[in-house]
């Protein structure tokens, strides 16, 4: 059962809120609209063909976590996601086909996803297969003796007494028999023995020979305006048995490999193709960001603007419900969940086409962020952007602790800068962290000291001189 229809929209939200700050209304929205796929699956077939997704409009400044609480949302649940940016659609050279690429890309990471998921159920039975052609490579076994039966057909003429009476083929058979049964039972207790020796990790440093699946380098011919991708290198290639080569690894790295290999070999990709099909079309996002670049008021009808409006035409059949082609088969659009995002900071909703905003009822805006807020994406989420400093530089022995003031500084300093600069909210405080660590990060390797603390005098000696004597705009990334 998918992770989804575990989770109730509250604990969808409290796990949301573990990453991103704030936002409320908008986690709230993608929480329901997630929950009542679980409620759609309990229908009746005829009932849940009916009911479509309730795709979702999110409005608010960059940096302010749109983009963030749908990755975090497809991640959290387990399932495909892709983003795509609208205005990539308005580049010259379009093709309205184009658009169907966002599907196809859905696709891939559906079976991405899918195969994956099965990889790791085959991972138990793989890794004995992997242990016993490790033991295979450590102590081969006897080499395959001709049998006694089989002749060449010149043995007749050669041979003077003719065929060899039974008598003499079963003695010959008999000791033939009894010398290799004594030498598999030398074998097998040596494996045995290497066998424990691996359950130990006593071998894990030894390098051995394996085999290894030899996979050719084909050409991809990609016609994806067809959804179509050929391996012209394979073609012919399928046909033939796999190719093996030799390669020298240590054991713990052979497990690893032998262990892929094999677990690939067990799951059936038929199956994989199938069950990615049904999870991108039943439980896919699709996060259209900067959706707000393709839409154009009343009073805008020439240039560039027809070819936003042409996007948008060209975007609504997906969006309502359509098939588009893949190298994996039809995929339908009907109940995929579409987020669309924007700025809307010159254009509003209602600048896109009616039919297209009819197809995002849920709309949400997202708030600006203020001090208060940076502080605690400073300090709150699980891997809150001081915690992934300090454990970067104590990778190298260094300890590095931030005062409360400092803390507060930094997130002033953000906010400020916002206000006299570009918005691009909570992408602020990433380049205030790194131009204040800078010198420190550079000069570790050579520092004797081992704890480092940041007061809020550290911080305004980097910024507060310089904020208004330089140009903000080269702290912007």
């Amino acid at each position: 059962m998918n992770k989804l229809y575990n989770m109730t929209p509250k604990e969808i939200v409290a796990a949301l809120d573990k990453y991103i700050i704030g936002q409320d209304e908008a986690k709230k929205s993608v929480a329901i609209a997630l929950r009542n796929r679980y409620r759609r699956s309990l229908l009746s077939e005829d009932m849940m063909e009916e009911i479509t997704p309730k795709n979702i409009l999110m409005m608010g400044p960059t940096g302010c976590g749109k983009t963030e609480i749908a990755r975090r949302l497809a991640k959290l649940m387990d399932v495909p996601f892709v983003k795509v940016e609208a205005t990539k659609f308005t580049e010259v050279g379009y093709v309205g086909r184009d658009v169907d690429s966002m599907v196809r890309d859905l696709m891939e990471a559906s079976v991405r996803l899918t195969k994956q998921s099965m990889l790791e159920e085959k991972y138990a039975m793989a890794e004995e297969i992997a242990k016993e052609k490790i033991v295979e490579a450590i102590i081969p076994g006897r080499g395959k003796t001709k049998e006694s039966g089989s002749q060449s057909p010149f043995d007749f003429i050669l041979n003077s007494g003719g065929f060899k009476s039974q008598k003499q083929q079963y003695e010959e058979k008999q000791i033939e028999e009894k010398s290799n049964t004594e030498s598999d039972k030398d074998i097998e207790l040596a494996r045995e023995q290497v066998r424990r020796q691996l359950e130990e990790g006593v071998l894990e440093e030894q390098f051995i020979e394996i085999q290894v699946t030899d996979k050719p380098k084909g050409n991809e011919l990609d016609m994806s305006e067809q959804g179509m991708s050929i391996a012209i290198g394979n073609i012919f290639g399928d046909m033939m048995p796999a190719k093996k080569k030799s390669k020298k690894v240590k054991v713990k790295d052979a497990r690893k490999i032998l262990r892929e290999e094999e677990a690939q070999n067990l799951i059936d990709m038929d199956l994989v193709t199938e069950e990615a099909v049904e999870n991108a079309e039943q439980n896919g996002i699709i996060f259209i960001d900067e959706i707000d670049k393709i839409a154009s008021g009343s009073s805008y009808r020439s240039g560039a603007d027809v070819s936003r409006e042409g996007v948008q035409r060209d975007i609504l059949p997906i969006v309502e419900g359509s098939v588009v082609n893949t190298k994996y088969g039809p995929v339908k659009t009907d109940h995929i969940l579409f987020i669309g995002a924007g700025a809307f900071s010159s254009a509003k909703p209602t600048d896109l086409i009616p039919e297209l905003q009819g197809r995002f009822p849920i709309r949400v805006e997202l708030e600006n962020l203020t001090e208060d807020v940076f502080v605690q994406i400073l300090t709150v989420p699980e891997n809150a952007l001081i915690k992934q400093q300090k454990a970067l530089l104590e990778t190298e022995g260094v300890k590095i602790e931030f005062t409360e003031k400092a803390i507060a500084e930094i997130a002033h300093m953000a906010y400020l800068m916002n206000e006299q600069t570009e918005n691009i909210g909570a992408r602020r405080l990433h380049t205030i962290l790194e131009k204040l660590l800078e010198d420190i990060s550079f000069n570790i390797p050579d520092m004797d000291e081992k704890f480092i603390e940041i007061d809020d005098g550290y911080v305004n000696e980097k910024f507060i001189e310089k904020i208004h004597a330089e140009d903000l705009d080269k702290y912007i990334i």
